[in-house]
């Protein structure tokens, strides 16, 4: 049985992927992106399977309007991805307030007004499944990243507790956490104005991603429709080798911390130390 779906950033990137694998296969998706000009080949090549969709994420009215148009028009929703979203470069000293909160209002709330504008549909119906793009970032910062990992982090804590609040309603929630891959994203990201003090910190960082694999992201709708396929998905899950390189490592010495400190987070108590 085919699938209904409903993305956003549908225009490049790994949405456009993600769009064009359901498509492929015979799903129904309807793609937002902020200029469905660029859906048009999408639209040439599958006609009435696709939904075009003009859609700002940042605005929760146009966001619940663009939810209930495609479920007007395809009678249900199984498969809602959250892929919207850009990056943003910056020591945390350089960046500007209007910055910050840009990319909060589109990597996190855009991400919360989609989750709740579906959640009705996905609750009458007793099915669905609620995929919130993430990133290796989300889960390790490096420096200048404070700010992207800052919203990833965000994400994971709300789709955390969304997956724990709607599994009794047949919902299902997965978040996708990819490495480094050879799309546009950092070109089509915004930077901080540099402070030059942060100058070394920043030659190190930088070479230090230069060495970061960066594979082609041709294979990444194939993954995900295994996941949306999959009768236990995964609550979490990587894109890419690298991020199974950098994590694990990271939470065993985060452990070691947390053990090498025990005793003082004991005498945090009151009656203790």
């Amino acid at each position: 049985m085919s699938k209904i779906w409903f993305i956003t950033g549908s225009s490049r990137g790994f949405g456009r992927l993600f769009a064009e694998a359901a498509l492929s296969r015979g799903d129904k998706v309807a793609a937002t992106a902020r200029d469905t000009d660029s859906l048009a080949g999408l639209v040439a090549a599958y006609g009435e399977a696709i939904l075009p969709l003009p859609l700002d994420v940042t605005d929760k009215a146009a966001v619940t309007a663009a939810v209930a148009q495609a479920h007007e028009r395809f009678g249900r929703l199984d498969v809602v991805v959250n892929n919207a979203g850009y990056g943003l470069y910056g020591m945390v000293e350089e960046l500007t307030e209007e910055q910050i909160r840009a990319q909060f209002e589109t990597n996190v709330f855009g991400t919360l007004w989609v989750a709740q504008a579906a959640l009705p549909y996905l609750r009458a119906q007793g099915s669905g499944h609620i995929i919130n793009l993430s990133s290796l970032l989300g889960l390790a910062a490096f420096p200048s990243t404070g700010a992207y990992s800052a919203t990833k982090a965000a994400v994971e804590g709300l789709s955390d507790s969304l997956a724990q609040e709607v599994a009794a309603f047949g919902i299902k929630v997965t978040i996708v956490e990819p490495g480094a891959f050879s799309t546009d994203f950092v070109t089509s990201s915004t930077w901080s104005e540099p402070v030059a003090a942060y100058d070394g910190v920043r030659e190190a960082v930088n070479t230090a991603f230069a060495t970061f694999p960066s594979p082609d992201p041709a294979n990444v709708g194939a993954a995900l429709l295994k996941i949306v396929d999959a009768e236990n998905p995964p609550l979490r899950v990587f894109f890419g080798t690298l991020a199974l390189q950098v994590v694990p490592p990271l939470y065993t010495d985060r452990i070691k911390g947390w053990e090498e400190w025990a005793e003082v987070s004991a005498e945090a108590e009151a009656g203790r130390g």
